[in-house]
């Protein structure tokens, strides 16, 4: 601690260079560390745009499925808009599509029912958060859209 005209408590007086090289000693211990916590931030940014993209491919899913006349064409056509709703949003991953109609003929007419869709994607860390990063992340989504009370189904 220095008092009035450059000296110390103990009444030496201080070099005017005493702090200098302190700043590039500190940046060379700080700059790793920044760096580490802007990559976990956009790591952690992707990873959260990919989440988004999977529940809206689950959400197409369920609702393509719900607007279908037979389980058959639910199935495919819930498998088929994931598919697209993943390749447009640019995931590079194979989604596992599971489309549960059960409740398409289980369910009397008048009776509320609905679709089921779970969409889950394996993605590379390497395509989500930094280059070279071993390892893959599951990405999981599931949605409920309701058929029509009183369609024929």
């Amino acid at each position: 601690m220095t008092g009035p005209a450059g000296r110390t408590r103990a009444g030496r007086s201080r070099s005017p260079g005493a702090d200098r090289g302190s700043a590039p000693l500190e940046l060379v211990i700080l700059a790793p560390i920044l760096l580490g916590l802007l990559g976990l931030v956009i790591a952690a940014g992707r990873t959260t745009i990919a989440q988004g993209s999977v529940d809206a491919a689950a959400r197409d899913a369920a609702r393509q499925a719900s607007i279908a006349l037979t389980p058959t064409a639910a199935q495919a056509s819930g498998i088929a808009s994931a598919r697209a709703a993943l390749r447009l949003d640019g995931l590079d991953c194979t989604p596992v599509v599971v489309i549960d109609t059960s409740q398409f003929t289980s369910v009397p007419v008048g009776r509320p029912a609905a679709v089921t869709a779970v969409v889950s994607c394996v993605v590379p860390l390497a395509n989500l958060a930094l280059p070279g990063l071993p390892g893959t992340a599951r990405l999981t989504a599931t949605f409920t859209s309701p058929l029509d009370t009183f369609r024929a189904r």
